[in-house]
């Protein structure tokens, strides 16, 4: 199967690592001026895993025409602009996969909608999500992801093109649910960081369960199965997010306590934004979102903001 990935950070070289690794013709495209794609091109390394001569590196974005399957794996904020590229060029007929979390924060859409308003209707959309990190999967650990659109043949055409003894893929059923939990988690990683930053690392139990049960709410309210919170979209990526070393977003929220330099993408920065906004759409309250959103946003007292959540009204856990 001929597959083009576009976007060469560290998860869009991995998927391209992957695909390559279990058999399809695998194409990366990354911009000409491209650090990242310029490291890959010189070394065919970025560090984390090394590219086989058998993976095609290419600059020209008309590459995704020639291919069945086009993946996305770019930052979330960035995806508007180019699936209106994609289309520009008449793209059509393709199975478009978005392997990446995230809200758009200027219309407060999920990703899969932004794709979908965008590229001619003939291309068919699907997201993967789920937990893991480059540094595992390259050193052979495997983990268990997801794989879901409102195209049911779509849906189970990539399950099991991209199922392996690496990665075992589950047929997702709840598209909006999905989505958002993705997105939270990384919320949630925020606010891990938070508290290691200030030596209450012992509170991470109660934010997963809090923040599962909040989240859950958020996707009910959207028209979503509010049980997708607990599946491998959100509460199953916990552990890669909450607790990992290489979580990009626990590391943000962590820094923003320590003080130290922190440059890596956190997509819970933008994503916890479009939360507070859409709580306020469906007239719910979600008590640690808004927290991570003062602390980041606000400059919040970060200790006063957790005393915020212990004194709000006592009520029943569920």
């Amino acid at each position: 199967m001929k597959i083009t990935v576009i976007g060469c950070g560290r998860w869009g070289s991995f998927i391209t690592w992957y695909l390559n690794r279990i058999g399809h013709d695998v194409t990366l495209y990354g911009r000409k001026d491209s650090a990242k794609m310029q490291e890959l091109r010189s070394t065919r390394s970025n560090g984390l895993l090394s590219l086989p001569e058998s993976i095609t590196l290419s600059n020209d974005i008309s590459c995704a025409l020639s291919s069945d399957i086009i993946v996305i794996s770019i930052a979330s904020q960035s995806l508007k602009l180019l699936v209106r590229e994609l289309s520009d060029i008449c793209m059509k007929n393709k199975t478009v996969v978005l392997a990446m979390k995230g809200i758009d924060t200027s219309s407060n859409k999920r990703l899969s909608q932004i794709a979908a308003e965008t590229l001619d209707a003939s291309n068919k959309i699907a997201v993967w999500l789920g937990p893991g990190h480059v540094q595992e999967f390259v050193a052979e650990h495997p983990n268990c992801m997801v794989i879901d659109s409102i195209d049911t043949d779509t849906k189970h055409m990539l399950v099991k093109a991209f199922s392996s003894d690496l990665v075992r893929f589950y047929y997702g059923n709840d598209l909006i649910g999905n989505e958002i939990g993705a997105a939270a988690k990384n919320v949630i990683g925020i606010a891990a960081g938070i508290l290691d930053g200030m030596k209450l690392s012992s509170l991470k139990g109660a934010l997963m369960s809090r923040g599962t049960h909040e989240i859950a709410k958020l996707i009910e309210a959207l028209g979503g199965n509010a049980f997708s919170a607990y599946g491998l979209c959100h509460l199953g990526d916990y552990e890669a997010t909450v607790f990992s070393e290489y979580s990009h977003n626990r590391r943000f929220g962590e820094s923003r306590i320590t003080g130290e330099s922190f440059n890596g993408l956190a997509e819970g920065y933008y994503t916890v934004k479009a939360l507070v906004e859409m709580s306020k759409e469906c007239k719910l309250e979600l008590p640690i979102c808004n927290s991570v959103y003062d602390v980041i946003y606000k400059n919040a007292d970060p200790a006063q903001a957790i005393s915020s959540l212990f004194t709000r009204k006592l009520t029943n856990e569920f």
